[in-house]
């Protein structure tokens, strides 16, 4: 026990997660650090995009899966890019990147190894229903592995959208952001991350504090909460006030 308390000093600045007995001292991390206790600015789905959108799905109303305005996010992004290249970091149902391939013209989705969540207890109805949303998809390519370990250098390539979603832990959002920023994301890019809030208006300060550390001070400025939504998201000054 004295081992793994010492392992978690060293890289997490709290020792604790951003539950009900812990928020407020992620708060007061984030406040300390970075000066944004109100959180990220916020911005609006009609100010980024030309047209109001509502045509999202598949969407699987289920415990711990997006909201349609989450949704609506991902797909109205998508259409700012012309032969849209989508990334995703994900642990979920993949009703994302089912949502994606509609619209983009290639989607890539890391996921945890199936082996790993074996381990882990993780049914196997679960471990189906990962990617019941996107296997008939020609444009989809899933891979295996934890982002904390995957060599993204491997892909070779870069992409207009990422989006985070596999975990609401510190070090996780630090590691997975750092990497995006890293190799995956080109000038033009934009970046999304899920659970930044618990619902909407309701900020997950460890979150926050993931993606304010990982990200370079110089384009902190370009980081907000999308307003409905449970997403921050990082976006280009070109993209701003489209609508």
């Amino acid at each position: 026990m004295r081992k793994r308390l010492r392992q978690q000093t060293l890289h997490n600045p709290l020792h604790r997660r951003d539950d009900s007995s812990g928020g407020d001292v992620w708060k007061k991390y984030v406040r300390k650090n970075h000066s944004l206790d109100m959180g990220f600015p916020k911005i609006y789905l009609d100010s980024l995009f030309d047209r109001e959108i509502y045509d999202v799905g598949p969407i699987s109303h289920l415990n711990a899966g997006m909201m349609p305005s989450d949704l609506a996010l991902l797909r109205g992004l998508a259409s700012l890019y012309t032969g849209c290249k989508y990334f995703e970091i994900s642990k979920r149902r993949s009703e994302s990147i089912g949502n994606m391939a509609a619209i983009a013209k290639e989607c890539y989705a890391l996921n945890r190894p199936i082996e790993e969540m074996r381990k882990k207890g993780v049914r196997n109805k679960y471990m189906y229903m990962m990617g019941s949303y996107s296997r008939a998809m020609d444009n989809v390519v899933i891979l295996s592995g934890d982002s904390q370990t995957f060599d993204f250098s491997t892909l070779g390539k870069k992409f207009d959208i990422v989006f985070i979603n596999s975990g609401r832990g510190y070090n996780r959002v630090l590691g997975d952001t750092r990497k995006a920023f890293e190799y995956l994301v080109h000038e033009d890019s934009t970046v999304v991350w899920h659970d930044y809030s618990y619902f909407p208006e309701d900020v997950r300060y460890e979150v926050m504090a993931g993606i304010l550390d990982a990200t370079d001070p110089v384009h902190r400025e370009q980081l907000f909460f999308v307003s409905k939504t449970k997403c921050a998201i990082f976006l280009r000054d070109k993209f701003k006030d489209l609508g």
